[in-house]
């Protein structure tokens, strides 16, 4: 069974994901950066779904640089979760997948829809 590993400061947005994930994945959760850094270590995700604010403004793109660096966790996939591409003018889809800038796979805007969130993790994982 395929691993994700959920990094997200809103316990309540973790818990929809793990309703609308865990049947098909094995699920661990994680509330902040070094929390999922910790946790990307031991448990050694195929996908990590991470929020982009969380301690600071750029704690979810910090934490995906680091992820990426990481020799065990090469071949992981990241999916960030964010709302400040409305409030920042990011445009995500042309920076996904940079690797000095934004090193993820892809992206998907808050509020979470769980349907389309497990349709992105299933094409990431497939």
């Amino acid at each position: 069974m395929k691993k994700i590993l959920i990094i997200d400061d809103d316990a309540d947005l973790r818990e929809i994901m793990k309703t609308a994930l865990g049947r098909a994945y094995q699920i661990r959760e994680a509330g902040s950066g070094g929390e999922g850094e910790r946790a990307a270590v031991s448990f050694v995700p195929d996908l990590v779904v991470l929020d982009v604010m969380m301690e600071s403004l750029t704690a979810g793109f910090d934490l995906a640089r680091t992820l990426k660096g990481l020799p065990a966790l090469r071949g992981c996939r990241i999916l960030m979760i964010t709302n400040i591409d409305n409030e920042l003018q990011i445009n995500y889809k042309a920076e996904a997948g940079d690797p000095d800038w934004l090193p993820v796979d892809d992206y998907i805007v808050k509020p979470v829809d769980p349907m389309g969130l497990k349709a992105k993790v299933d094409a990431l994982l497939a």
